[in-house]
């Protein structure tokens, strides 16, 4: 796929992108001056003398190159969400910020998850995977724009090393992972860290350090693709080993690009002893950091200082949302002395909005064949449907659409066994409402139509699961609801999205499971006046209560049994089928050998929400 220069870019991109001015764009995205400059003083060079460096920075783009919804087949976006999305947008935010500051007063650096996401994304790794001949779209995106380094995100190990290894020969620039490390010989499976010489007019070149770290839960979420091959130990503990090392190798400026959130806390629970998001502690505990690019949680932090307990200095952290939503910049005022070299004498960081601009024309063009090849691939038909079915209601009423990923799910696992010792066990399924906005049209349906109703990319398994567990498991799941006081009627968010110790900031709806049978029904209530670990009542399967020891074949995702999200059982619980088939295919290639969905097949209300044995009232 050929690829303009960097330079080629740099000249025409700015003229077709900013032909407003770069201030104009930048000040329309938010961007606002720190500290104000003194009249006349060149913007690469603040009043007080010293020299600013800016560090761009994305995170979690999840294969967005364009501002599109392949799941709605239109620009993304709504007067509700006004947000805007893609590498395109932010490649024009980028030319603007390069425009401004100087291109060789900048660096852009990523923290992680791109490769996974978007049907664009699983396109080319299941569709038409990437190869030699075969660049992926993010890595022609990304290089076409000039990144100087990224982070591996946990998503990155979805499609497994090979597939990783080839999009990381594609990139112009090193992915990093100071923390994933070949499990035989203990030393990084990626580079580390680089470092960048950024020069300043008649000055020593300033040496640039770039550390990444990644997610310890890659363990968990990614054990098929990963055990026996990498290990993923605490971002804390590796940039105690590699700050230290790239100080004496001569870095003047630290930077960590971390996939990895800034609000500690982890979904895994005590799985694992390093804690899924730990930026803020790699700031605290790690002396010699500068500044932070933190990635994974999908949260939006213009600047945040946290000081070091070691040296009492200041890093500056900030996150720029997902999908390229925002783009950081990281602001590093640098002072020269002959005594002490480059040092860091002011730091700061903010957010620019990307829905301010244009789609960059360059980027555009660049890959304009691929997503059209997407486009066609997701809104071609494979079948139809008797009536509508959405997610709209999945997460507090029971509902035909997870009603169907269950059916479809428990179906593949019922097959599999059959045979063998475990035929003869009652399969059930495990579903969460994913995507609320999901819709399956009645009359003809898409691969985008079923795609959306799965929008990440597990795999199925069954695990062999008792009465006992099945209550504990249920129980982990109503931790999802807020307790009430009464039946209501209450909205969607006053009892949905609950806080938790793991989850501080409310349980996402990934989280929250429901479970069905396939050849009975399997009935409960879940009583949300009750506290936490006493809400599953009246809990039958074919009409008979559950007991204790009755055994089950229950179909789960490899999320779900490697531990994430910390749901109890399953994730030591005997494996009956693990064929590593993704549930999003197994929908699509269901409805293509049915011909028809109906939802008499499989659907009937088999759970509720009650306050104190009373059905609670939801009105959206």
């Amino acid at each position: 796929m050929p690829q303009p220069t960097h330079a080629e870019r740099s000249l025409v991109g700015r003229r077709s992108v900013l032909a407003g001015g770069a201030a104009a764009v930048l000040a329309a995205a938010g961007f606002r001056a720190r500290p104000a400059w003194a009249d006349g003083v060149d913007a690469t060079r603040p009043a007080d003398g010293s020299h600013r460096l800016t560090v761009m920075g994305t995170t979690d783009l999840h294969g967005n190159v364009f501002n599109w919804d392949y799941f709605a087949d239109r620009e993304f976006g709504s007067a509700t969400n006004p947000d805007d999305i893609g590498l395109a947008k932010v490649s024009s935010l980028v030319d603007a910020v390069r425009a401004e500051r100087g291109r060789g007063n900048t660096l852009l650096i990523d923290a992680g998850d791109t490769i996974q996401g978007t049907p664009l994304a699983y396109y080319y790794a299941r569709i038409e995977p990437i190869s030699k001949t075969r660049v992926h779209p993010m890595a022609a995106a990304m290089n076409a724009i000039g990144y100087d380094a990224a982070a591996l995100g946990n998503h990155e190990f979805n499609y497994g090393i090979p597939l990783l290894r080839t999009f990381e020969e594609q990139l112009d620039f090193p992915l990093l992972g100071a923390n994933a490390l070949d499990a035989r010989t203990g030393t990084p499976a990626f580079q580390p860290y680089v470092v960048k010489l950024v020069r300043f007019r008649g000055m020593r070149p300033v040496r640039v350090g770039i550390l990444g770290l990644t997610n310890p839960g890659i363990a968990i979420w990614d054990k098929a693709n990963v055990e026996g091959r990498m290990t993923f130990p605490g971002l804390v503990e590796q940039a105690k080993v590699w700050v230290p090392k790239m100080r004496r190798a001569g870095c003047d400026v630290v930077i960590v690009s971390a996939h990895s959130g800034a609000d500690t806390s982890s979904s895994y629970g005590d799985a694992l002893p390093w804690p899924e998001n730990a930026s803020t502690l790699v700031a605290e505990q790690v002396p010699g950091i500068d500044a932070i690019l933190v990635g994974h949680a999908h949260l939006e932090i213009p600047e945040r200082f946290v000081t070091n307990k070691e040296t009492g200095a200041q890093v500056v952290l900030t996150e720029p949302s997902y999908w390229g939503r925002r783009l950081s910049l990281i602001e590093l005022d640098l002072r020269w002395s002959a005594q002490h070299g480059w040092q860091v004498v002011g730091r700061g960081s903010q957010v620019l909005n990307s829905n301010t601009v244009p789609e960059d024309p360059e980027i555009v063009a660049l890959l304009k064949g691929d997503h059209d090849d997407v486009v066609t691939y997701v809104n071609s038909p494979i079948g139809t449907s008797k009536v509508a079915m959405s997610a709209a209601t999945a997460r507090y009423e029971d509902t035909p659409a997870l009603d169907f990923v269950n059916h479809v799910q428990a179906d593949a696992v019922k097959k599999a066994l059959a045979g063998s010792a475990a035929a003869d066990l009652p399969v059930l399924s495990i579903a969460a409402p994913f995507n609320k906005d999901a819709q399956i049209p009645a009359g003809q349906v898409s691969v985008r139509d079923v795609a959306g109703l799965y929008i990440y990319d597990n795999t199925l398994l069954a695990v062999r699961f008792t009465g006992a567990q099945l209550k504990a498991y249920l129980e982990q799941s109503a931790t999802y609801f807020k307790q009430v006081s009464g039946v209501g009627p209450y909205a969607p968010d006053d009892v949905t999205n609950a806080p938790t110790a793991t989850a501080p900031k409310g349980t996402p709806d990934y989280n929250y499971d429901v479970v069905s049978g396939l050849d009975a029904p399997l009935t409960y209530d879940i009583d949300i006046a009750k506290p936490v670990g006493q809400r599953i009542t009246n809990l039958s399967y074919a009409g008979a209560p559950v007991a204790a020891g009755q055994e089950f074949a229950l179909a789960v995702n490899n999320y779900r049994q490697s531990g994430g999200g910390n749901f109890p059982g399953v994730s030591t619980a005997e494996v009956l089928y693990n064929a590593q088939v993704e549930i999003r295919q197994l929908l699509i290639d269901w409805v293509t050998a049915a011909g028809e969905v109906d939802p008499t097949v499989f659907f009937s209300r088999d759970w509720q929400l009650v306050a104190n044995g009373t059905p609670v009232i939801i009105q959206p």
